[in-house]
């Protein structure tokens, strides 16, 4: 099976040694965003500004690959505050009208001291 690296400047630069995302023939598996500007500058605000930041990167990613937003089937969502799950939903729900399958947990720290990281499988 064949596989290629997805990378586009339009999204959030990897924060370490690892892809924005992976395309098989099957699938799309995006790699965790966090909520950061093409620049990698931390975006500052509420739970739902930094969650659209983190779903905002997917898109691109995603669509960098040949994908879409509307393609993805599976989404993990990581929080290092359950109290921010109401808000997290909130613009969560914006973006995924298409509710595709979701795992939601709750984590001691994310990479760069935020508070939110979302990941996620797409078809191609």
């Amino acid at each position: 099976m064949s596989a290629s690296v997805v990378f586009t400047k339009k999204a959030a630069p990897p924060a370490g040694p690892y892809s924005q995302a992976i395309k098989t023939p099957t699938a799309i598996y995006c790699s965790g965003q966090i909520p950061c500007d093409a620049e990698g500058n931390l975006i500052e605000g509420t739970i739902q500004q930094k969650t659209a930041a983190c779903i905002a990167n997917l898109k691109v990613v995603l669509e960098e690959a040949g994908s879409s937003i509307e393609k993805v089937v599976k989404v993990n969502a990581f929080l290092t505050d359950m109290s921010n799950f109401a808000d997290m939903n909130e613009e969560y729900a914006k973006w995924f009208v298409h509710k595709p399958a979701r795992s939601c947990v709750a984590v001691k720290q994310l990479p760069k001291g935020v508070d939110v990281e979302i990941e996620c499988i797409a078809l191609p």
